[in-house]
């Protein structure tokens, strides 16, 4: 904003002056791209919110913590840790018109929040597309009269190989060649050799990378070029792209529980979904679940929702979207362990033994336990093209829209100077270009190895945990809570509730705090299918990752506190004024010399003042 002065309403004549010397028109920002409607922005929102963790983590963590009793400890912890961060990060982003990292204008002290979400999101990017390569491969096998991984006798199956069989045969010693259930036990599914033999072609050990899967690469080069396509043109098409990729995963969700409730022993299993046990509630772990799996599955801490506000118009209605994306993930994670665990009661039902059994998280589920239903159902290829055409779609719009993100904070971060013809195709190139050279390492032999640590460490719960708790601090202690309810008011017409407010001051980051704190001093090492033990090296790389973006925050503001001039109360006091960008020129009135709550909305009467009234809920 100038130093004196005030900006002109809409409508108000100036004084005529010479015009200041200043930048060429030319070197001046282009204007922001917004979505086509705002609808665009919400199936943006639920397409990279709801991803795979709400299918395979919640239903899986809902079973061993407790069944319906773990929904009072995640609700409690969404409403206040969940919620209010997800509200916080979109909020900003429409506010200060910026990507990941420009966001932090709010408060420039802090900009490492940017740059550490910046590589949290590329660590994503970078190995979480592997699972859509892994679906896309069992889509493409799908294909056929009698699914791959049905039967032994393929060449990758071992002479330990038995088909599915059923647990009365085994009693009575005429199934699976008259071997007796001891015997049995040491055998190995055809599920399982499929996905460890012919999918990964697992090797002894992360020191073991062996070669490379051609047919496995083909397909995330395939991911890669969607991906790609999908982003490069900016949200004008990525906005698109989501009514279906964000759409139809519910239909076939819907499709899935229809044909999964008129199996034999789907009861069972829902009732094994949802069954409480109130003993639980005394668990530690399950809060520490709860809190973790919240975090996850609202994509939190990533920059890429602050990305995404960032292209609403100024006086988009942000606090209801929040409200109402939260409502949809919380929503599609309850519903989809109907789903998952009607199949899971139907095959334990189909094997004989407890759900316990099959019950399966992450991976296992897609890539063991649902491969092994859909061989007990009639017409077996179709469902299982089904299910992994969902789980592509599933996670193609979480990919793509961090993708955007990515690409928001880089561009938004060079001046307007740099831009060149097709900066934003070039740009997305090589981004994917380089994430794509990274992921060769992950479709070796023990590419699995590389997969658990990028998993394990670079977008785990601690730090995604340090995130938010940083930015919560930053914007209700640093930036000013009321003042940012304020600015919430000068862009959505009234206050917010100020239950969003004392959870940013207080509630959220002592949530964060303490699920941080229990990570840390119950921390164990990464082991691979509770057999593999990582080797030291491959911890510190792990760690590696882990630190390269919590790191970023102390290190940025030290860096920034040791370049600026004057004594440390000043230096604190400069690098913590915002920047203001040229949106807020219309929008926003010096705090010195008008309330707060008021603001220069453009109307029809020529600029007339809006009062801002506080929210009665």
């Amino acid at each position: 904003l100038p130093q004196a002065g005030r900006p002109l309403a809409l409508g108000e004549k100036g004084p005529v002056e010479a015009e200041p010397p200043g930048p060429p028109l030319a070197l001046l920002p282009p204007e922001r791209e917004t979505w086509t409607r705002q609808m665009d922005f919400i199936m943006s929102c639920v397409g990279f919110a709801v991803g795979l963790g709400n299918v395979w983590r919640f239903p899986y963590l809902c079973y061993k913590n407790g069944g319906g009793v773990f929904l009072i400890p995640y609700l409690l912890i969404a409403l206040i840790g969940g919620i209010p961060i997800f509200f916080l990060e979109i909020s900003l982003g429409q506010f200060m018109k910026a990507g990941s990292i420009n966001v932090w204008n709010i408060a420039p002290l802090f900009k490492g929040l940017g740059f550490a979400s910046m590589v949290i999101v590329f660590f994503c990017n970078t190995y979480y597309i592997m699972v859509l390569a892994w679906g896309f491969y069992y889509l493409v096998k799908s294909f056929a009269a009698t699914l791959p991984w049905a039967t032994c006798g393929n060449p990758w199956n071992s002479d330990e190989c038995v088909e599915i069989f059923r647990h009365e045969d085994c009693a009575n010693g005429t199934g699976a060649g008259n071997l007796t259930c001891d015997e049995l036990s040491d055998k190995r599914s055809p599920v399982i050799e499929f996905w460890e033999n012919q999918v990964l072609r697992l090797s002894q050990g992360l020191d073991f990378p062996g070669a490379i899967n051609w047919e496995v690469t083909l397909c995330l080069l395939a991911c890669w070029v969607l991906v790609y396509f999908c982003v490069w043109k900016g949200v004008k098409s990525t906005g698109k792209i989501v009514y279906f990729t964000a759409t139809f995963p519910y239909v076939v969700l819907i499709i899935l529980l229809i044909r999964g409730v008129m199996l034999p022993g789907a009861q069972d299993g829902i009732i094994y979904y949802l069954k409480p046990d109130w003993s639980k509630l005394a668990s530690p772990q399950v809060w520490i679940d709860a809190g973790t799996q919240i975090f996850f599955s609202y994509a939190i801490g990533l920059g890429a929702l602050t990305a995404l506000g960032s292209y609403n118009r100024f006086n988009n209605n942000c606090y209801k979207d929040a409200i109402i994306l939260a409502l949809i993930n919380s929503g599609t994670s309850f519903f989809s362990g109907f789903v998952v665990f009607s199949i899971l009661g139907f095959m334990a039902a189909e094997q004989g033994v407890d759900i316990a059994k099959v019950a399966e998280s992450g991976p296992g589920l897609a890539f063991i336990a649902y491969p092994r239903a859909v061989t007990l159902m009639p017409v077996a290829p179709l469902w299982a093209a089904l299910f992994f055409f969902m789980l592509l779609l599933l996670g193609l719009d979480s990919q793509f829209v961090g993708v955007e993100g990515f690409i928001t904070g880089i561009l938004d971060f060079f001046p307007a100077s740099y831009a060149f013809r097709f900066q934003r195709e070039v740009t997305v190139a090589i981004s994917c270009s380089v994430c794509f050279l990274i992921e060769l390492s992950m479709v070796t032999e023990g590419g699995m190895y590389v997969f658990q640590l990028f998993d394990y460490y670079s977008a785990s719960g601690t730090t995604l945990l340090w995130q938010a708790f940083w930015e919560c601090v930053v914007i209700a202690w640093v930036y000013g809570a009321d003042r940012f309810m304020d600015d919430i008011a000068c862009m959505i017409g009234y206050r917010p509730f100020p239950w969003m407010k004392w959870c940013w001051m207080v509630l959220t980051p002592l949530v964060c705090l303490g699920i941080f704190l229990f990570n840390v001093a119950y921390y164990k090492p990464l082991i691979y299918n509770n057999t593999y033990v990582y080797p030291w090296w491959g911890e510190a790389i792990g760690w590696g990752f882990a630190l390269s973006s919590m790191l970023c925050v102390p290190l940025t503001a030290l860096y920034k506190l040791m370049r600026a001039k004057g004594t440390l109360a000043e230096r604190w006091h400069h690098l913590t004024q915002p920047i203001w960008g040229l949106h807020h020129l219309e929008y926003k009135v010096p705090e010195s010399e008008d309330c707060a709550l008021k603001t220069l909305t453009p109307v029809s009467d020529g600029g007339a003042k809006v009062v801002i009234l506080e929210s009665v809920m």
